[in-house]
């Protein structure tokens, strides 16, 4: 069998009952590494936590393994059980799901075990979940790659005067392109947005569209490391967030549309204060 466990947000400790028996019972134990991240990383000390609580070995699981090879634990799927660990919740990813469809279409029997993605973790910021548009994805711009595809999705939830959850770039081990164009990949050092560039970049692509769906003064919520105990979230027009300190990833951004007066009573505890100290008077 495969098990598609969600660890959730913030350590280790975060994971389910169900999930911790599932991993306990399984023989090989393989961890997604690339669309999500737990509070500590993947440092070697990180891992060894893991590995401690859960009582298993991991075999960290990259982009390319989890995309081109996951064939090799499909296959032992088949004879054995396996889990595979995904931080915050199994479908919170696109390529989750082509895992078990996958899974499935080869007659092995997957069960998922659930868990807080920050699909649902974004309401600690006081917007209420049912008043959200659809989500979008930011990628880091480069000198020949800036695509603007998002702002038309950010027009129509703004239209609607829904809020807007932006999910900021996460490149870990990614090939350079200069590696790719000499036929041997070299990886880059991992990166994670910022809430300052995603607005930076959102910025640009709305001054160079000129439609004005949203500006400087359009109220946003930062909000950073959600579901850990130092989590921080502040709420404000771009301009001011341009500003803050969010400190350590993962970052991620809601662009808020009309909001209701118990959500306008929420998000003035994350509202900066004159004079105040940025993460104290931000931090939930």
């Amino acid at each position: 069998m495969l098990f598609v466990v969600g660890l959730g947000l913030g350590d280790e400790k975060d994971i389910t009952l169900k999930g911790l028996e599932a991993v306990r019972r399984c023989d090989k134990v393989y961890m997604e590494a690339y669309t999500s991240l737990l509070s500590f990383g993947l440092s070697s000390d990180g891992l060894s936590t893991l590995e401690k609580l859960y009582g298993k070995p991991i075999t960290v699981a990259d982009r390319e393994m989890v995309e081109e090879k996951a064939d090799v634990f499909l296959s032992e799927a088949r004879e054995s059980d396996v889990a595979f660990l995904v931080v915050g919740d199994p479908f919170g990813a696109t390529t989750h799901t082509d895992l078990v469809v996958r899974a499935k279409k080869a007659g092995i029997d997957v069960r998922v075990v659930h868990n807080a993605s920050v699909m649902n973790a974004v309401g600690a910021c006081g917007l209420q979940l049912y008043r959200y548009g659809e989500t979008i994805s930011i990628p880091f711009f480069t000198e020949t790659w800036r695509p603007y595809s998002f702002y038309e999705k950010i027009k129509k939830n703004r239209d609607l005067g829904l809020h807007t959850l932006c999910l900021l770039d996460i490149r870990v081990k990614e090939p350079s392109l200069e590696s790719l164009c000499r036929g041997k990949k070299q990886y880059e050092p991992p990166r994670f947005m910022s809430i300052n560039t995603a607005i930076e970049q959102l910025l640009e692509v709305e001054e160079k569209s000129g439609e004005s769906v949203y500006g400087e003064d359009t109220e946003c919520v930062g909000l950073a490391r959600l579901g850990s105990e130092d989590q921080m979230i502040v709420a404000g027009p771009m301009k001011q967030l341009l500003n803050v300190d969010f400190g350590a990833p993962l970052h991620c951004l809601v662009i808020a549309g009309e909001t209701h007066p118990l959500e306008q009573e929420m998000l003035e505890f994350y509202r900066l204060k004159e004079g105040s100290d940025h993460k104290e008077n931000g931090t939930a």
